[in-house]
């Protein structure tokens, strides 16, 4: 009989890159070990921030053969499965919600693999080991955020809650061109985008898309000027830190899209895409000038140029942006996976989640109907 066993990491630095990202984590880019590591060596998650690694490593007869990125947490932040109110519910009942585990990529609102494995058996192990790891430790729960659709299903089949939520994405048609794209559209949401484009550039300035070996030291200078701007405004205190972007540049710059608006020589705007085998991931924005509609351009039509001409299969904008429909994103399910160590509150939240789920789905079902596509476009 095979033997299987998972043990914790407390820093993706004990385990080498090829083992990690062997297991399938190198199918996406923010699990890759090289992606997870720049978070930890950068100071961005670890001592003082609230998410401290704690990855598990699952072996059979001896050899790896699952990985799954995970935290200790001790607050919801940067996170984009809102649980804020279940905390203050768990609180008021008399329990401490945290710390809690997170299977997770910090800050990344972005579906991909949890449970990073060929072997569903190892996957099932890899969450009966997070509830196990939970009960040892007096944890709260376990949280399984943005899991793939199959990870949801298989959770659900082992106790787990299954949490919908919703984002806007962008699906390439095979179109050839932009304007193959707005052929599909209304023609008064077609006028619409025209005359935005149009206005947005028209800022004074250019906008150049780089990548790799194009994107210099002093573009991250001034992106993190426009990423601190932001996340000044969102957060109150910018997730990711300085190091974090030098990181990126040294092991990831082949995996960036950095969409840059220069004017007189100077850039005012910018927005950040990371790229996976079939999608653009849309991740952070900002801006020293404001321009009208100069963010639509670079952070929802350029990345639609761009997935166009390399023939790249979708284009995920991040979380949220009900604003992204008109600009021919459309609803997108995401999932997630819950565990309370309380059965009484884990009930308490079943209930909820159904409620949730029919809600998200009615809604979704009402967003693509209102999108920017002509009739029997939508789902074609």
């Amino acid at each position: 009989m095979s033997e299987l066993s998972v043990s914790v990491l407390s820093g993706i630095s004990g385990i080498e890159a090829g083992i990690w990202d062997g297991c399938g984590a190198g199918e996406n880019p923010f699990t890759t070990h090289r992606f997870l590591l720049a978070l930890e060596d950068s100071g961005s998650v670890g001592t003082g921030t609230g998410w401290h690694p704690s990855h598990l490593v699952a072996r059979l007869d001896g050899a790896v053969s699952g990985v799954a990125p995970c935290y200790l947490k001790t607050h919801s932040q940067g996170e984009y499965i809102f649980d804020h109110a279940w905390a203050q519910a768990y609180s008021r009942a008399g329990g401490e919600y945290y710390p809690k585990l997170q299977c997770a990529v910090p800050f990344t609102p972005v579906t991909g693999p949890r449970l990073i494995s060929d072997n569903t058996a190892v996957q099932g192990a890899l969450l009966q080991a997070m509830a196990q790891v939970a009960k040892q430790s007096h944890l709260s729960g376990v949280h399984v955020t943005f899991c793939t659709e199959a990870e949801a299903e298989l959770g659900r089949e082992v106790g787990y809650l299954v949490r919908a939520s919703e984002q806007f994405h962008w699906q390439n048609r095979g179109y050839g061109s932009f304007e193959d794209f707005l052929a599909d559209l209304s023609s008064r949401k077609r006028k619409a985008i025209r005359k935005e484009r149009e206005r947005a550039q028209s800022f004074g300035g250019t906008i150049r898309s780089l990548r790799g070996d194009d994107i210099l030291p002093a573009h991250w200078d001034a992106f993190w000027r426009f990423y601190q701007d932001t996340g000044g405004r969102k957060w109150g205190q910018p997730y990711l830190t300085r190091a974090f972007f030098e990181r990126l540049h040294e092991t990831m710059r082949d995996d960036c899209v950095l969409i840059m608006a220069e004017r007189d020589g100077r850039p005012v705007a910018g927005a950040l895409n990371l790229l996976g085998p079939d999608a653009i991931y849309g991740r952070y924005w900002g801006c020293i000038e404001d321009h009208p509609f100069l963010h639509f351009e670079l952070c929802y039509h350029r990345a639609i140029d761009w997935a166009i001409e390399n023939g790249i299969s979708r284009v995920e904008a991040g979380a949220q942006g009900e604003h992204k429909l008109a600009r021919g994103y459309l609803p997108s399910q995401t999932h997630s996976l819950h565990w309370l160590a309380d059965q009484g509150f884990h009930a308490a939240i079943d209930d909820y989640l159904l409620r949730e789920r029919n809600a998200v789905s009615q809604e979704m079902a009402l967003l693509t109907e209102l999108g920017p596509f002509r009739r029997g476009e939508r789902s074609r």
